[in-house]
């Protein structure tokens, strides 16, 4: 999905509506600008191709 094809202002009173999740309209565009540039750091990592050798780890440790 392209961020550039959401309509945000749209996305945001939908959503705070099915989890009765208020957002104020004065902090609406701060929640716009937060969930654009979450799309855009999402697309780095879903963009990024994998080669079909990479196996799953069976535990993440650090």
């Amino acid at each position: 999905m392209n961020a550039e094809t959401i309509y945000w202002h749209q996305f945001i009173e939908q959503m705070s509506n099915i989890i009765d999740l208020p957002i104020a309209p004065e902090s609406e565009p701060g929640v716009v600008e937060n969930l654009q540039n979450i799309a855009e750091v999402a697309a780095l990592v879903t963009e990024f191709s994998l080669p079909e050798s990479i196996e799953l780890a069976p535990q993440f440790t650090p």
